[in-house]
């Protein structure tokens, strides 16, 4: 079971008016520009254009899109899935199987039905100062994770591994108080580097996460160990890593790869076409109706690859507001939007209409769920029913009086999301309800506002999961992060229901794929029905390639594509 990424926007627009007007940066690359001289002066570094910047560089801590978009140039995760959607080792020897024998049935200390699962660190693997990485740092990483002041993602995990095992220098058995359908997925246990981060975690754990050489120190080779180390960086703006001498690999083509982050879409255009940046990354780049828009001026000159996946845009509720708590008003806020308008009017219909968190690619998607499209009449029947019915100036008011007023907050900047809240204000306002928009600068939105749950109703933003991805760390009631463990998980609506926590603890612990399959439909009946979130679409990304880049193959889900950037490469003879 993986933690979900949060897709948000982040960069000052002065950033972003500097890069477009080709302002002096020391990270800046030559390689992309159309003159033959610039492409001679840099003939492999890649510039990639990213519209946000990592909020921080730890692997294991905070779930954010962009930075599991570089962390896949510097890291691997034990376990992750491909671009065929198929579970793969990133730093393991042999996936583990029940088949196998690398995971065994047991029983716990109390008696319970356990697995432990093993698994091998492949010979050669350093980090990036040459120390070798060794089961040393995956069980500090695992210490790190389960003190609960440390603030570590995916909750879960570290509390169904009860005991890790250390075998010798490559080997270990982590045990697992449960047994679970995707009991092999350990993508989110990245190994950390004990020499370098063990003394600052000793001291303060509760601090530890502001004190970091993740944050402090991103340069220090010893942190990585993927096919690149950080060679600079400047602080919301680009991130320059260069091959890692000790990489244990394939080595990969190109010697240097700056990420830039370029709020701004006018001025990542203008980016791609004076040639500062060679490429737009699809998961983290431009919104699919600014890239249909850039197709039509620009797209011969360009391969554009358009890969529906698991981003799922959505409203979360804060089920804690006194409005919200009422289940007719959020049924109700469903009847008076019109997603299907919303998907036409802005993306020519190309991102479709979410029934549920579960995306139609995904094969535990059920179509036996309630659905909902605009009908003011029901919803007009629900607000009457919840208390909501005295119209005044075109607003619904309770009996104390109250205005049916709402906020909703996203990422500050994201020309797209604040289409869609500007036609989300005006649809509800058909309904009486008062919409106020307030946005935030990505790094507060997601850092503090969501995290630690201080959105006051609605909250835009969206996930990315992996196949078939359990949903505890976002619906289970024992995943709401309070101040008690330091804000861990990912339940932001604070949704809690036994029927909700029994389905997905059902899910997990049934082997059987198709056995699974009802159970998967009872919780998106739930979801449905008790509409603790709004969904919206599932999102298309847009990749904006140069057309002598080949390799890089979008995945559709949560783990990045650069997750295989070893693989990425230019053409022989490939235009400059």
């Amino acid at each position: 079971m993986k933690a979900l990424l949060a897709i948000p926007l982040l960069i000052s627009a002065m950033v972003a008016l500097t890069a477009c007007s080709g302002g002096s940066d020391s990270n800046s690359s030559a390689a992309g520009n159309s003159s033959a001289e610039g492409a001679e002066a840099a003939p492999k570094t890649l510039t990639i254009g990213l519209s946000q910047y990592p909020s921080t560089m730890h692997p294991n801590i905070e779930t954010m899109v962009a930075k599991s978009y570089v962390r896949g140039f510097l890291a691997r995760s034990m376990t992750y899935f491909d671009a065929d959607w198929n579970l793969v080792c990133g730093l393991c020897v042999t996936l583990p199987t029940i088949e196998n024998g690398l995971a065994v049935l047991e029983q716990t200390p109390e008696g319970t039905p356990g697995i432990a699962v093993s698994y091998e660190l492949p010979a050669g693997v350093t980090w990036g100062d040459g120390t070798p990485v060794t089961t040393v740092d995956i069980a500090f990483a695992w210490e790190v994770g389960q003190n609960t002041k440390t603030g570590a993602n995916n909750l879960e995990m570290y509390t169904r591994g009860y005991k890790l095992d250390v075998i010798d220098e490559r080997n270990f058995t982590l045990h697992i108080n449960k047994v679970t359908f995707d009991y092999n997925q350990l993508g989110d246990l990245y190994p950390l580097p004990k020499h370098l981060e063990g003394e600052l975690f000793a001291e303060d754990p509760y601090e530890y996460r502001h004190r970091t050489n993740y944050n402090a120190n991103t340069t220090v080779a010893g942190l990585w160990w993927g096919p690149y180390i950080i060679t600079d960086t400047q602080q919301g703006s680009t991130v320059t890593m260069e091959r890692n001498p000790h990489w244990y690999g394939k080595a990969p083509y190109f010697d240097r790869v700056v990420v830039r982050a370029i709020q701004n879409t006018s001025a990542m255009e203008a980016n791609l076409r004076s040639g500062t940046i060679d490429m737009v990354a699809g998961e983290l780049g431009i919104h699919l109706d600014q890239a249909l828009a850039f197709e039509k001026r620009h797209g011969e000159m360009y391969n554009i690859i358009y890969k529906p996946g698991l981003h799922y845009e959505h409203i979360d509720l804060n089920l804690e507001n006194p409005i919200l708590k009422d289940k007719r008003v959020r049924q109700a806020l469903m009847f008076s939007i019109d997603r299907q308008l919303i998907s036409d009017l802005l993306f020519q219909g190309r991102q479709p209409v979410a029934n549920t968190n579960v995306s139609s690619l995904d094969r535990v998607s059920s179509n036996n769920v309630k659905t909902y499209s605009l009908d003011l009449e029901k919803a007009a029947a629900l607000y009457d029913a919840a208390g909501w019915s005295d119209m005044k100036e075109g607003i619904r008011h309770n009996a104390q009086g109250e205005p049916l007023r709402l906020e909703i907050m996203s990422t500050a900047s994201d020309k797209t999301r604040e289409k869609v809240e500007q036609v989300l204000q005006s649809q509800l306002k058909q309904a009486g309800v008062d919409l106020r928009i307030h946005n935030e600068q990505a790094r507060v939105f997601f850092g503090q506002t969501t995290r630690e749950r201080k959105f006051s109703a609605m909250a835009m933003y969206a996930w990315v999961s992996a196949p078939e991805n359990v949903p505890r760390s976002t619906l289970h009631s024992s995943e709401i992060p309070t101040a008690e463990n330091n804000y861990t998980g990912q339940n932001y609506t604070t949704i809690s229901m036994p029927e909700l926590d029994a389905t997905i603890d059902a899910i997990e612990a049934e082997l059987d794929a198709d056995k699974r399959l009802p159970l998967w439909e009872k919780m998106q009946q739930i979801y449905a029905e008790e509409v603790p979130v709004m969904p919206l679409y599932f999102r298309a990304n847009a990749y904006v390639l140069p057309k002598w880049l080949k390799g890089l193959r979008p995945t559709g889900h949560l783990d990045q594509s650069t997750n295989h950037v070893e693989f990425w490469h230019r053409e022989e003879g490939g235009a400059k």
